[in-house]
């Protein structure tokens, strides 16, 4: 497991503050203890660091995965994030979006949220926030981000997308061989 370069860091922040904002810092300093994160063929893992410690007992070319897996870093040094964190994110979440029962299943197919399917939205959501999306019994579907600002949906036609869909927990059966 290596650390991170100061420039993958940044990138990996960058991306999580947009998902969760200034919260970034409560995934490091939590009360169960200290934890990291660490890249593992460019995968970025998650872990306490007393699981870290213990890992690096076992040889990087036999170690497959240590933690959770949040995410991977592209060629181009972009982060994709997984669905694999959003447990982790969704409750520091300042921006939520909540899908109809009805729009779910087509959410977790993978297609945009339509206005039509949105039960209701956080005030005052800027347009292109990146977005917790929830089932209306509060269960975290995936990511997303907004299309629209909270104001734009109460006016919108019932057809627009209000949402661009950026991963949800269908993905586990979808991509199960890529995920890990």
């Amino acid at each position: 497991m290596k650390r991170l370069t100061e420039e993958q860091t940044k990138v990996l922040f960058e991306k999580l503050s947009k998902y969760i904002g200034t919260n970034v810092k409560l995934l490091i300093d939590r009360s169960d203890g200290t934890y990291c994160f660490r890249e593992n063929k460019s995968r970025v893992y998650y872990m306490p660091e007393k699981i870290l410690k213990l890992a690096q007992t076992v040889p990087r070319e036999n170690l497959v995965s240590v933690g959770t897996c949040f995410g991977k870093f592209t060629k181009g040094n972009k982060f994709i994030l997984h669905i694999t964190a959003l447990v982790y994110l969704a409750p520091y979440a300042p921006y939520k979006l909540w899908l109809k029962t009805s729009a779910e299943q087509q959410f977790l197919y993978g297609n945009h949220v339509a206005k039509s399917g949105l039960g209701r939205i956080t005030e005052n959501t800027p347009v292109y926030q990146g977005v917790i999306v929830m089932s209306m019994n509060d269960v975290p579907l995936g990511f997303g981000v907004t299309a629209k600002s909270t104001n734009d949906c109460k006016v919108a036609d019932p057809l627009v997308t209000v949402c661009f869909h950026q991963a949800d927990i269908g993905e586990y059966i979808r991509s199960e061989d890529t995920l890990i």
